[in-house]
């Protein structure tokens, strides 16, 4: 829906985010009686994150996210169609097997360029209002590029070649990242993931100034003194169709992809103790 029929959607094209934006909102609200939105401007633009909760209310909160925006004019069906997909899915199993915590699903606005980095990313707005309202966060997953594997061999590559003896060669898993001092996490993460899918989960806990380690929402709740990780596909370290017009629908893998959702289910419910 989003890399084929509401795209472009990024800073540019308003439009195609504010469609994303409603799509969202429409399939939350089919899961979920608490389905909520958080509109902003950032430079004259105004958009809005879309949350819903589950789980009981009050305590320790688990927040999942994933940006609905895409880089420049182009589908995103990995980047990131795939992580709200992946998002929606988890909304609709949650709905049906309530958590044991509170859980919150959002998707955000202004990830990509121009916005990266800034305070009007959409996780860095939800990450601020979670902190100004003393908002007690177990933990956050951001959900960045969940679609493409691939069984070649040495189809996976690496930021520094010092990793190359530790990790598979071939792209066929998915990776838990975090940042050095967050280990705990990481392993929580990728231990309640290995717990609840057959699909291979890496996990890596690096200094931010590796290239990779930063590149999604989970920063904008670092920033915040959150803990949080991201669950990716590995992005440009795998997938040559980033940021390019060839970041299609058919080059995902949705078995695998239905794969990483059960993981993350394993993950929240780890997590929510």
């Amino acid at each position: 829906m989003l890399a084929e029929e509401l795209s472009p959607r990024d800073a540019a094209n308003p439009e195609g985010l504010d469609a994303s934006a409603s799509f969202v909102e429409r399939v939350f609200r089919e899961y979920s009686e608490r389905v909520s939105l958080q509109p902003y401007d950032a430079e004259g633009l105004r958009v809005r994150n879309v949350c819903a909760r589950f789980g009981p209310e009050g305590g320790p909160r688990i927040v999942v996210g994933a940006h609905y925006d895409a880089a420049g004019p182009y589908p995103g069906a990995d980047d990131n169609a795939s992580g709200v997909a992946g998002l929606l899915e988890l909304a609709r199993l949650l709905s049906e097997d309530p958590p044991a915590s509170d859980v919150e699903l959002v998707s955000f606005p202004l990830e990509e360029p121009p916005f990266f980095m800034t305070p009007w990313m959409g996780s860095a707005v939800h990450a601020r209002s979670l902190k100004e309202a003393e908002v007690e966060v177990r933990a956050m997953i951001a959900l960045e590029m969940i679609g493409y594997f691939s069984d070649e061999p040495h189809s996976q590559r690496f930021p520094l070649g010092l990793l190359k003896p530790f990790y598979p060669s071939t792209g066929n898993f998915i990776a838990v990242v975090g940042k050095w001092g967050q280990g705990k996490l990481v392993r929580e993460v990728r231990e309640g993931m290995r717990a609840a899918t057959p699909l291979g989960v890496e996990s890596i806990t690096a200094p931010r100034i590796l290239p990779g380690v930063t590149l999604s929402d989970h920063r904008s709740y670092w920033k915040q003194g959150y803990p949080a990780v991201m669950l990716t596909d590995t992005a440009f370290f795998r997938n040559a169709n980033y940021h390019t017009p060839h970041d299609t629908p058919d080059t995902l893998d949705y078995h695998r992809m239905a794969q990483v959702v059960d993981g993350v289910r394993g993950a929240v419910d780890s997590l929510a103790g």
